[in-house]
């Protein structure tokens, strides 16, 4: 069933390819981002991603008049286009705009990116023949990182060479080259389009402004027949396109990518696809759509709903295995760069303990022998020991079992836990010593090995009796952030932040009594909570920022001070149901108090999607990653899982 959804330039669709490469941009058609491209490849899949072919321009000429259909926005507030009678857009099955001329003319473009294909396929037709109709398009190249910005060079190469029925593009050396296959004759019109202007890149306080070339023009006789266009990267998927009719191409990818869409089970599914990318021969998760790739944290923490509350234990375990193979000193990678030259960052304290949880939860599950071999579980298990063992002995950053059985970890400059932002050599919220949500991971990570290895149940007991006793604050009746700040025994941080839930039943393993997990419950409803998620420090905090703006210092510096996140509401709505029972009528309670809200928040920011997180106070604009995995992976757990 087709949904018709709001058409301007603060709501966005995303096309994502299965490699890490995708198509994006506003459902209005304009370019906001320097990452809203047509044709996004990653070059190395998942990483080195190359925004080859940013957009084009489209003109419809008929005998009875002529317009500009896509709009583009330039520096000084220059706006290009002829404005439409009437457009709409639908997000389902794929992107789709209806255009309405002045003159009479309807023209439907559609758009969709096949799974596993760095390509993307336009189909454009006139809702009725209009003799002598024309339609012509021209590819707007860059060729660039997908982090940086294009402009006017004397390097670029403007040529385009024939390869049977498709032409082939190189615009720059040691650059994937960009194949394209139209039912269309091709004329060279080289030129440079200068100063687009991306406002939402000025709203970051970044470099907001991109030159594009434009080699040619591509003609349609789009009065006899619909126009077809398929734009291809020549990186690893890609298609033979050189003996290939346009049209009967693009109805067989389109016919297969509506099968396997009509396969998911309603849209929160379909959305969950959107973040599985090939990494070596196994699976990992964005992290978030346009700028993140695959980091350990938000993997493990994605991986719950997006695949273990759906019933995908296959991808869990390939994601799983591929991740093992990177354990360094009981550690995981935090992230993997783009730049094929950098190492992974091993600078993460949860990311392992994150591992660890799903893990754990994956060989638990009564189907799990059907998807892991027993080769696949001592792997697995292995990498679960290593993390334990590595933690408990000592590693990077200070991170070790401490005499209490709590794991202490920090070091100065480095910022471990989820509240990572750092400006220069400044790390915002330190958190050094004991944070509480890492006790809540190393508790609950203990208690998965302990059958494997006989030690671990002593460390388990004495580090649930330390918590127990160092982490209440019974002045507030809620937990302490962080104890034995900076590593000064005793010193404690006291501020109202989201961590908390995560002792008090937001894990499968609960660290406090239920009468005080009841009462950190209530406190974090009462001072953090939103209908988009939790804040991430309470309002009476000194440092507590309404809204999350500016450029990169500014926006760093209230990251975690707060700024809402609504991945967090998967870990309250347990913890909150839990201390009231678990009924049914509590279930249902949250469901339409806390689940709600989320769900309206798919019409808005990255549509089908939530957001990375959104402003401290009303209205809660979203902010950030309109595409963000944890914050789906948080939803569908709820809705798959802790409601049911």
């Amino acid at each position: 069933m087709t949904r018709s959804v709001r058409v301007d330039a603060a709501t966005e669709w995303l096309e994502p390819d299965g490699l890490g490469g995708f198509a994006s941009g506003t459902t209005s058609g304009l370019r906001t981002r320097r990452y809203h491209a047509l044709l996004l490849c990653a070059a190395r899949p998942p990483a080195d991603r190359r925004v080859l072919v940013q957009g084009f321009t489209a003109t419809l000429h008929t005998p009875s008049g002529s317009a500009e259909l896509w709009p583009q926005l330039y520096a000084g507030g220059f706006l290009t286009g002829s404005p439409v009678s009437e457009l709409a857009f639908e997000r389902d099955p794929w992107p789709t705009w209806r255009l309405q001329t002045p003159f009479g003319a309807t023209l439907t473009c559609e758009l969709f990116v096949p799974r596993s294909r760095p390509l993307v396929a336009l189909r454009f037709r006139l809702d009725r023949p209009i003799e002598n109709a024309r339609l012509e398009l021209r590819p707007l190249f860059s060729g660039r990182d997908f982090h940086a910005t294009h402009h006017e060079n004397s390097a670029f190469r403007w040529a385009a060479e024939a390869r049977g029925n498709a032409l082939e593009f190189a615009p720059y050396v040691g650059v994937p080259r960009v194949q394209s296959l139209a039912n269309a004759r091709y004329r060279s019109a080289s030129d440079w389009y200068r100063r687009f202007f991306y406002p939402e890149e000025a709203a970051r306080g970044l470099d907001a402004v991109e030159d594009l070339a434009a080699p040619g023009v591509l003609s349609f006789d789009i009065g006899a027949e619909e126009a077809c266009w398929l734009l291809q990267a020549d990186v690893p998927g890609a298609l033979p396109l050189e003996d290939s009719e346009p049209r009967a191409l693009l109805h067989r990818l389109q016919r297969d990518e509506r099968d396997r869409r009509a396969r998911l089970q309603g849209p929160l599914h379909r959305a969950a696809e959107a973040y599985f990318v090939r990494r070596g021969q196994g699976h990992t998760i964005i992290a978030g759509y346009p700028w993140f790739g695959d980091w350990g944290r938000d993997t493990f923490i994605a991986l719950r709903g997006l695949c273990l509350a759906r019933g995908d234990r296959e991808r869990a375990r390939s994601i799983l295995l591929e991740w093992a193979g990177v354990v360094s000193e009981g550690m995981l990678p935090n992230r993997f760069p783009d730049d094929a030259s950098a190492e992974a960052e091993y600078n993460s304290v949860d990311a392992s303990l994150w591992y660890v949880l799903a893990a754990s939860e994956l060989l638990a599950h009564p189907d799990a022998r059907a998807v892991v071999s027993a080769a696949d579980r001592r792997r697995i298990e292995a990498a679960m020991l290593e993390i334990v063992s590595g933690y408990a002995h000592g590693t990077r950053y200070g991170i070790r079992r401490d005499a209490d059985g709590l794991l202490a970890a920090g070091a100065p400059g480095a910022q471990l836990t989820w509240m990572d932002a750092k400006i220069g050599e400044h790390v915002v919220t330190p958190r050094s010593g004991k944070p509480v949500e890492v006790q809540a991971l190393w508790l609950h990570a203990l208690h998965a090995v302990a059958a494997l290895d006989a030690r671990v149940t002593t460390w388990l007991e004495t580090g649930k009796a330390s918590f127990a006793k160092r982490f209440w604050n019974a002045e507030r009746e809620m937990l302490f952030d962080v104890v034995d700040v900076a590593h000064v025994p005793g010193r404690v941080d006291a501020a109202c932040r989201p961590n908390q839930i995560f002792a008090a039943g937001g894990l499968p393993m609960t660290c406090l009594t239920p009468e005080r997990a009841r009462k950190v419950v209530d406190a974090v409803e009462r001072e953090l909570w939103t209908p988009l998620g939790l804040r991430s420090l309470e309002r009476a905090d000194p440092a507590y920022a309404a809204h999350y703006a500016g450029g990169p210092r500014e926006r760093d510096s209230v990251y975690h001070q707060g700024t809402v996140w609504p991945w967090l509401i998967g870990a309250f709505v347990e913890a909150w149901v839990k201390s009231r029972g678990s009924t049914s009528d509590v279930k249902r309670e949250a469901r339409s108090r806390f689940v709600a809200p989320l769900l309206a928040h798919l019409d808005e920011a990255g549509l089908g999607h939530v957001s990375e997180i959104a402003d401290a106070e009303p209205p809660h604009t979203p902010r950030g990653c309109p595409f963000q995995a944890w914050s789906m992976g948080e939803l569908l757990r709820l809705e798959q899982s802790v409601l049911v």
